[in-house]
């Protein structure tokens, strides 16, 4: 659904395209909840238009290749993307703020960044307003959080399932090599900081598991990050769970 602010007299309708790129990888888009678009006055702070981007993560091969990068047109037809119009009667300094991907809420990421926009002048040529989202969803599938374990539990198994925010898979030697990832558990208990734990890719795509020693009870709170020290790209999910006495 798109939202448009009221027209204003004398103004000039201006189209704006928003495409939402997953930092080294593909586009944000319905597969993955899509991503919620706020234009703004970035004097006024009123809302000029709102919605949420939709279609496909875009064309693999000219996204992912040697020459792409800023002198290339990155989206495609099916790309998704946010279209608007907004009103202006006279140049204004656009904000618009992303949060994506909406259906990995504990993963979504704020991006906000500023454009002037001229009435008449379109922002929709090549790949429009294109924002890049940081980050990788991780979303911690065991334990389950608040999950109570009997005191003779002696191991936990930790697993996680790791991809771009685009969604798109990370596998070994792959256009996204989990070789190059690392993926850790930050463990503490009551408080208590332990030594962290290292995921291993599990055979399954975007899957990475590993096994912690549990020796004693307590509150354990376990943070789970993927690191790309090639990219600095950075996600993480946490979860919790109670050892008895």
């Amino acid at each position: 659904m798109i939202l448009i602010a009221p027209r204003v007299a004398g103004a000039e309708p201006t189209d704006i395209t928003v495409r939402v790129l997953s930092k080294d990888a593909k586009f944000v888009g319905s597969s993955m909840g899509g991503a919620r678009v706020v234009l703004r006055d970035a004097d006024t702070g009123a809302i000029l238009a709102e919605g949420v981007t939709s279609g496909g993560t875009g064309d693999t091969k000219v996204l992912m290749h040697a020459d792409g990068g800023r002198r290339a047109t990155l989206s495609s037809d099916d790309a998704a993307k946010f279209d608007a119009t907004i009103d202006i009667d006279e140049p204004r300094l656009i904000e618009v703020e992303i949060l994506g991907p909406l259906g990995q809420r504990q993963s979504a990421n704020r991006v906000t960044v500023t454009q002037w926009a001229v009435p008449g002048e379109h922002i929709t040529g090549g790949d429009g307003w294109l924002i890049e989202l940081p980050g990788y969803v991780v979303d911690v599938l065991a334990p389950p959080a608040h999950m109570k374990l009997p005191a003779e539990t002696a191991k936990v198994d930790l697993r996680a399932n790791v991809s771009l925010m685009c969604g798109c898979p990370i596998t070994p030697g792959g256009l996204w090599d989990a070789d190059e990832l690392a993926v850790k558990a930050l463990i503490t208990r009551n408080g208590e900081k332990l030594p962290p734990l290292d995921l291993a890719y599990d055979g399954q795509p975007s899957q990475f598991a590993g096994t912690m020693t549990v020796d004693q009870p307590g509150l354990y709170d376990v943070t789970v990050y993927a690191h790309n020290p090639r990219t600095g790209n950075t996600g993480l999910d946490r979860t919790t769970f109670i050892v008895a006495k």
